[in-house]
């Protein structure tokens, strides 16, 4: 009896992966700002629905918005026609569309579909491969900065499988985005050199309402148009189980379980070597996770309620507890360290509507420690972070919108006093880029009169308090920005356009005056500066 069981499931496996009835997703990355733009613009427009608080998006999820789009592409102005046509060339090919299908392996043709260096796909199999190649150069009276990378990424599907991985030498001097800058530019951090690489990628498996993968990427949690404040993706990959699911058109659930970089030397595990070299410590960090969720609900059209919570914790392994992927973490933290010092716990919230056409607003909330008592105690307030936000597309002037964006994070949010339990991966907080004690307001134009051509004027008022994590004494009573420890005033005008997919050009001019803590900037941007920025690049 149990050897006809296992061979009809045996068998009932080997249909499901055989059938040609299947989904693929393989997620698009979050620094191919042109997709994610264009599809934000849709859903502004009402032609499309998105759940823009949970990023990256899968590529197929992508292409199914544009196919929908394409059905209603009379509502589009001939720019926006022209620019899904554009993005359809790339994306058009997770869609099995027949003006896409080839059976020949293909060398940089870009007749058919966007200019790949190696495409194939058959009824089964698919594989793409590209290069990535790119660089920029600023120029100010610091003198002059660069950076360039080097490297390939490559995707492939079969069946319900979907398989991707990115590889990426780095180069830049001097270096712009170590973990103690509040700038939202990010380096490696690889042997204190000038040059690192990361690697990224991963292996997915999807059904019709949902995906599951173990992937090492980046990602954004938290709507936003100048940094998200729940998971602002300003850190260094890491390797984490994703699930996402979406079994009916009001539910969209997503959850990951991370394995971090403490950066913390675990003296127990660390040992002395002696060999023919020489002798030399070994140091060993201390093991770090994260798991989180968010559930979003969309309980009338165009407007999406998202609710969710993670935990940093520092187990020897992995929790099985925090594997389960629907639980309030901060209760199962409470029964597993009942008696001693509690596990590191958030809580998130974010409302996005867009009920009114060309009008997006949103309002986000993380909350990394909240005591109802505090609303009423005099010098007393809770850990969190908020964000408020609009941007109007198309009003008064066709392709244009204005965007305007105000974040707000008390003292000793996504700071902790347990080094290992830190907010942070590699040292880099996974949360806004301003980190605690913080404020920013920005304000922007962005003009689009060409396919992928994108003419943004923008301001930025950003200050930051002091770190009380840094100066020590109590955690409680610490008020916010009762000083003004650095202060970030830039405007600046930014032309960029997208010569073929994933070629992306660009150059600006920015007006900067930072001052302030010097720790907190590179000592190239310190001060008041005018600085040139031209750059290059294909591919993520």
């Amino acid at each position: 009896m149990k050897k006809k069981l296992l061979i009809f499931i045996l068998f009932s496996i080997i249909q499901i992966l055989n059938t040609n009835l299947f989904s693929q997703e393989v997620p698009q990355s979050v620094s191919n700002t042109g997709i994610y733009e264009f599809l934000d613009e849709l859903a502004n427009a009402r032609i499309i629905s998105i759940n823009s608080a949970v990023k990256p998006y899968s590529r197929l999820f992508i292409s199914q918005r544009l196919k929908e789009a394409e059905e209603k592409k009379d509502q589009l102005n001939p720019r926006q026609q022209n620019e899904l046509d554009f993005y359809l060339m790339d994306f058009g090919k997770e869609l099995n569309d027949e003006r896409l299908k080839s059976t020949k392996v293909q060398w940089f043709n870009g007749n058919q579909h966007r200019y790949d260096l190696f495409y194939y796909k058959n009824s089964l199999f698919s594989l793409t491969v590209n290069p990535i190649l790119g660089g920029e150069i600023f120029t100010n009276s610091s003198g002059t900065a660069t950076y360039f990378r080097n490297g390939v990424e490559a995707r492939a599907y079969i069946n319900n499988w979907g398989f991707y991985a990115s590889l990426r030498d780095n180069h830049e001097k001097p270096l712009l985005g170590l973990p103690q800058y509040l700038t939202q530019r990010v380096n490696g951090l690889i042997k204190g050199s000038t040059d690192w690489s990361e690697m990224q990628g991963g292996i997915t498996y999807s059904w019709k309402w949902g995906s599951a993968g173990l992937v090492k990427d980046n990602m954004q949690w938290g709507n936003n148009y100048n940094g998200a404040n729940i998971f602002g993706g300003n850190n260094p990959s890491f390797v984490q189980l994703r699930l996402h699911i979406s079994p009916v058109k009001w539910l969209d659930f997503n959850y990951f379980h991370g394995w971090l970089n403490s950066m913390v030397v675990d003296s127990t595990k660390s040992f002395w070597v002696t060999n023919s070299y020489g002798t030399s410590y070994r140091e060993v960090y201390h093991s770090k996770f994260i798991a989180a969720n968010m559930f979003t609900f969309t309980p009338f059209n165009n407007l999406n309620v998202s609710a969710g919570n993670s935990i940093i914790y520092d187990n020897e392994t992995a929790n099985p507890a925090y594997l389960i992927p629907l639980f309030f973490y901060k209760s199962v933290d409470h029964s597993l360290t009942s008696g001693i010092v509690n596990m590191n716990s958030q809580m998130f919230f974010d409302v996005s509507s867009r009920q009114i056409k060309n009008l997006h607003l949103y309002v986000t909330w993380f909350i990394d420690e909240l005591s109802v008592s505090r609303f009423t105690e005099k010098n007393a307030w809770n850990y969190l972070s908020w964000k408020v936000g609009l941007r109007l597309t198309d009003l008064p002037v066709t392709n244009l919108s204005f965007t305007t964006e105000f974040t707000y994070s008390y003292p000793l949010t996504y700071q902790h006093y347990v080094p290992t339990l830190t907010y942070q991966n590699q040292g880099y907080n996974l949360g806004y880029y301003l980190k605690d004690n913080s404020r920013e307001w920005y304000l922007a134009f962005d003009y689009k009169p060409l396919r992928t051509l994108d003419v943004n004027l923008y301001f930025i008022d950003a200050i930051r308090g002091p770190d009380y994590n840094e100066l020590g004494g109590s955690n409680v009573g610490n008020p916010p920005m009762v000083t003004v420890q650095w202060h970030n005033t830039s405007y600046g005008l930014k032309a960029s356009y997208q010569v073929i997919n994933n070629l992306y050009t660009w150059l600006s001019f920015a007006y900067s005056d930072i001052r302030g803590d010097a720790r907190w900037s590179p000592e190239y941007f310190f001060g008041r500066k005018n600085t040139v920025n031209l750059g290059v690049t294909f591919g993520f």
